[in-house]
């Protein structure tokens, strides 16, 4: 939750070159961040993988129109629709791009390659058949927006009766460090996005690291199994409202292109 999903990065910059506002070099660039190389297998029409450049462009003479993602995890398949196929290999790798009016989905494979010392990450997105159907459990912005704002307040209470970190000033230093890094040059989302789809996604991730910093340093004050139990109880709904509104940011353009 605390970084871009690769899904989301495909998304987003495919979205902003299939509506004319980058370029496809650019698009490329921002799409690999900082790994070695990313291509896709088994787009139709080729018979080995190819680069994203020339992916990209032949999903649009497939006819995608837009670019959504999903977000899945154990009894909660945010943004798919299937077939089941589909839907398991995005719940092994928890996150996939569906291409609307494709009928096509893609689902990152992460590999480590190259000598110690000198590891990199190369990504092969599986190209697979998708029902075209209504998505999982995606909320609109506006919904996504209250519920963020309602899981915070709710989960923080809770993390701070329960005296847990992630609740009290370390959070809030990794928060203001974790601004910092975001203001030196990340850019949120891609050229296209409206602007509330920004605001969400920057507090769902907001949301995420407070949920990371709470479940990385330790059990607190909590020193009885009910007690981290509790903890547990608290931070699972709140990561699931954050996964939600990630999803509903990254979609948010093509919902408002009226993509359906």
């Amino acid at each position: 939750m605390l970084s871009e999903p690769r899904s989301g990065r495909l998304a987003a910059w495919g979205n902003a070159l299939l509506a004319g506002l980058v370029s496809p070099d650019d698009a490329v660039v921002a799409i690999v961040g900082e790994d070695a190389v990313h291509r896709v297998e088994g787009l139709p029409g080729e018979s080995a993988p190819v680069g994203l450049t020339l992916a990209l462009g032949r999903l649009r003479t497939l006819g995608a129109s837009g670019l959504r993602i999903a977000l899945p995890a154990p009894g909660h398949p945010l943004g798919l629709s299937g077939p089941p196929e589909f839907n398991a290999r995005a719940l092994e790798a928890e996150e996939a791009v569906i291409c609307e009016d494709a009928a096509l989905g893609l689902v990152p494979e992460v590999y480590e390659a190259g000598p110690a010392g000198d590891v990199h990450i190369e990504v092969v997105w599986h190209c697979l058949p998708v029902r075209e159907a209504p998505p999982a459990d995606v909320p609109s912005l506006g919904e996504a927006e209250r519920e963020l704002a309602e899981a915070l307040r709710d989960a923080t209470a809770v993390l701070s009766q329960l005296d847990v970190a992630g609740s009290g000033p370390i959070a809030e230093a990794a928060v203001d460090a974790y601004r910092a890094r975001a203001e030196r040059g990340r850019e949120v989302l891609a050229p296209g996005y409206p602007p509330r789809a920004v605001r969400v996604l920057e507090l769902a991730q907001r949301v995420g690291l407070l949920i990371s910093v709470a479940s990385e340093n330790g059990p607190g004050g909590a020193v009885s199994a009910s007690e981290i139990a509790a903890r547990a109880e608290a931070l699972r709904p709140v990561e699931r409202t954050a996964r939600r509104a990630q999803v509903a940011a990254y979609n948010s353009v093509v919902e408002e292109r009226g993509v359906r």
